[in-house]
C-alpha cells in the first residue's frame, strides 16, 4: 500500500521487481506521483506555453513517456517502430486538443508497463549488452532502465519549475 508521506525509495521494495532494479522502479513511481501532483489542476491553455525559452509542460509530459517507451524497447533488444519515431517527432508539437489528464494517463500506463517488464527480468540479464539508436551505441539492460528512471526524474524537476513559473504569471 502506497504511503504518500514518504518518497517511494523509503517505502520498501516493490514486490516482484529484482533488487537491482528497485531504485529505477522507485524513481519511476516517484516521477509518476510528482507528475500528477505538479500538473493537478494545471490550466490546459498553458500546456504548450514556454517560459524563459524553456520547453513546455506538454513537451515534458510527452517526452518522459516517449523516453521511457524507447528505453524499454532498447532494453528488450528491439529496434524502434515507425509509431515510436512518429511519437518522438510529435513530443513538442503544440496541440490544443491535448488534455492534461490524457498526458498523465499516458505516462502512468508507461510506468505500469515498465514495472511489469522489470518483473520479467533476471539479475543475470541486467548486464547484457544492448544497442541504442541508429548508431547502435553501446549500453546494457540495466544502463537503459536506469537512464529511463533518472531521465524522467530530471524532466519532472524541469516540469515543476515550468508549472510554477507559468502558474505564478496568472495568479
Amino acid at each position: 500500500m502506497e504511503n504518500e508521506e514518504y518518497e517511494f525509495w523509503l517505502s520498501g521494495p516493490i514486490e516482484g521487481v529484482p533488487d537491482l532494479l528497485q531504485p529505477a522502479a522507485h524513481a519511476l513511481l516517484q516521477s509518476e506521483r510528482e507528475l500528477k501532483k505538479y500538473t493537478a489542476d494545471f490550466p490546459k491553455e498553458l500546456l504548450w506555453a514556454k517560459t524563459a525559452g524553456r520547453a513546455s509542460v506538454g513537451f515534458h509530459m510527452n517526452h518522459i513517456t516517449g523516453v521511457l517507451d524507447r528505453m524499454l524497447t532498447y532494453a528488450k533488444g528491439e529496434s524502434l517502430s515507425e509509431a515510436q519515431f512518429q511519437f518522438l517527432k510529435q513530443e513538442a508539437v503544440f496541440n490544443l486538443t491535448t488534455e492534461v489528464a490524457d498526458l498523465q494517463k499516458q505516462f502512468s500506463a508507461k510506468v505500469e508497463e515498465a514495472l511489469a517488464y522489470f518483473k520479467t527480468i533476471s539479475d543475470s540479464s541486467l548486464t547484457e549488452k544492448r544497442a541504442v539508436g541508429r548508431k547502435k551505441l553501446p549500453s546494457t539492460v540495466i544502463g537503459l532502465l536506469f537512464h529511463a528512471a533518472e531521465h524522467s526524474q530530471r524532466h519532472i524537476g524541469q516540469l515543476l519549475v515550468t508549472t510554477s513559473v507559468l502558474q505564478s504569471k496568472i495568479s
